[in-house]
């Protein structure tokens, strides 16, 4: 079984490079390019991808309004957010309206497959370097952690960056020397503490907030 990719870049060369890169991996098959966000949503009522590798910056839509676009008309494909360097802001606003994941444009062929799969199984997975950003820009913003990252525990903590990080729960478990379901009964108190109800809120949450700083020094 292949997976159908729609790769959204309003750069020819990011697109063309891109589609090289996949097609040497027989899990995946790109079934279309767009250039900008309104062309890519045509072009997912049409062809119905399986995930999508989106571009934050692009003419006519971009792609922080695409996504706002497919939570609104419910379109629940896993995306992945292309982006480079200097788009920290972006980065969290797009994990905010349920991106999957982001790769900088750069990325080894390995963290494009990776993060593909994890997105997939429906994952939220984020490469070291872009977590590194993330991080770092969400202290910068704030010099406070909030009341919600009081209540977390220093355990809790270390697993939803875990969680952030694409580790499954038996991953996570063997790491700590706990049993899974003990594992899966943190991850049901951090959303509780959090109010969510799913791993890619509590990334979401957890980034916005700042709430992995006390695992970053």
């Amino acid at each position: 079984m292949k997976y159908k990719v729609l790769i959204v870049d309003d750069h020819l060369v990011v697109r063309e490079g891109l589609k090289l890169i996949l097609e040497t991996n027989d899990s995946f098959q790109v079934i279309g390019e767009a250039n900008n966000g309104k062309v890519a949503l045509d072009m997912i009522d049409k062809s119905k991808p399986d995930i999508i590798l989106l571009d934050l910056n692009m003419p006519v839509m971009s792609g922080l309004e695409t996504l706002k676009t497919m939570s609104e008309l419910s379109i629940t494909i896993p995306v992945i957010i292309l982006t480079t360097y200097n788009e920290n802001d972006l980065m969290v606003k797009g994990i905010e309206l349920g991106a999957k994941g982001f790769l900088l444009k750069d990325t080894s062929r390995e963290n494009l497959f990776r993060t593909l799969e994890s997105a997939i199984r429906g994952e939220t997975l984020l490469q070291p370097d872009v977590m590194e950003k993330i991080l770092k820009y969400k202290q910068e913003k704030s010099n406070s952690y909030t009341q919600q990252s009081a209540s977390l525990t220093d355990k809790e903590l270390f697993i939803l960056q875990a969680v952030a990080k694409g580790f499954k729960s038996r991953e996570i478990a063997f790491d700590m020397g706990i049993a899974e379901r003990t594992v899966k009964a943190h991850l049901t108190n951090i959303y509780n503490k959090l109010g969510v109800n799913s791993r890619a809120e509590a990334v979401a949450i957890a980034i916005n907030q700042g709430l992995f700083r006390l695992l970053d020094k």
